[in-house]
């Protein structure tokens, strides 16, 4: 059973309750068109996110007493771990280590970075952190295979940025002064669902993109090593 247009704005509207979480949302998922104007679910939620943008302004910061920078991360993995974004994230910080950079998205400088401040807190860890020129990137990474969509990767990682005390962020990675800007960027593979859909004709979607100032990056794996595209 397909849902309506008015469903599927009923939906975003009783999400606003839960502002930090929106993105979270099953129906951030959803895939097809609506049944009766013939619309992509996608697009209606991508309106209803810029016409409500003030809104997803309000997400609350969570300022993280202890340091954002976690002590052990050494890019040591389970090979054999089913955990694969996560191995997926230390393949590309490892990658970096001797002094190599990736275009676009620069030097990959941690993975995994906490949010949390207290363990009653309900927020996830920023997968990837860079720093290219004065710009730090809060990098949003899906796996390979990952079925979700480009707007979850939207609004996970804008969620992220309004979460992290930036000012904090920037001065445990030892970068004030370094940083004139911290951005958030979908960070997924080329030629996947997330690449393919923004081959379609979005422009709901690409007009948050601008509206939100992100900027999806693409990975390739070629012979074991990491590249980054724009395009």
């Amino acid at each position: 059973m397909g849902y309506t247009r008015s469903d599927i704005i009923k939906k975003c509207i009783d999400a606003l309750d839960d502002i930090a979480h929106f993105y979270k949302q099953s129906f951030i998922n959803y895939r097809g068109k609506t049944s009766d104007t013939g619309e992509l679910y996608n697009e209606i939620i991508a309106e209803f996110v810029c016409n409500n943008i003030d809104k997803f302004e309000r997400i609350p910061m969570i300022t993280r007493k202890e340091s954002y920078k976690t002590k052990g991360h050494d890019g040591i993995y389970n090979p054999n771990s089913n955990r694969l974004e996560e191995i997926t994230a230390m393949q590309m910080y490892n990658q970096c280590k001797d002094g190599s950079i990736y275009d676009f998205i620069g030097k990959i400088i941690d993975y995994q970075t906490p949010l949390k401040n207290s363990k009653t807190d309900d927020a996830g860890k920023i997968d990837l952190l860079s720093l290219a020129d004065s710009v730090l990137y809060i990098l949003e990474l899906k796996k390979e295979d990952s079925t979700e969509t480009m707007l979850r990767c939207i609004l996970e990682g804008y969620t992220y940025l309004k979460t992290a005390d930036v000012e904090k962020l920037v001065s445990d990675y030892g970068l004030t002064g370094k940083v004139d800007n911290v951005k958030t960027s979908p960070f997924v593979f080329k030629g996947r669902e997330q690449w393919q859909e923004m081959q379609e004709r979005r422009p709901w979607l690409n007009r948050l993109i601008d509206l939100l100032d992100t900027k999806p990056y693409y990975i390739s794996k070629i012979n074991e090593k990491y590249y980054v595209e724009e395009k």
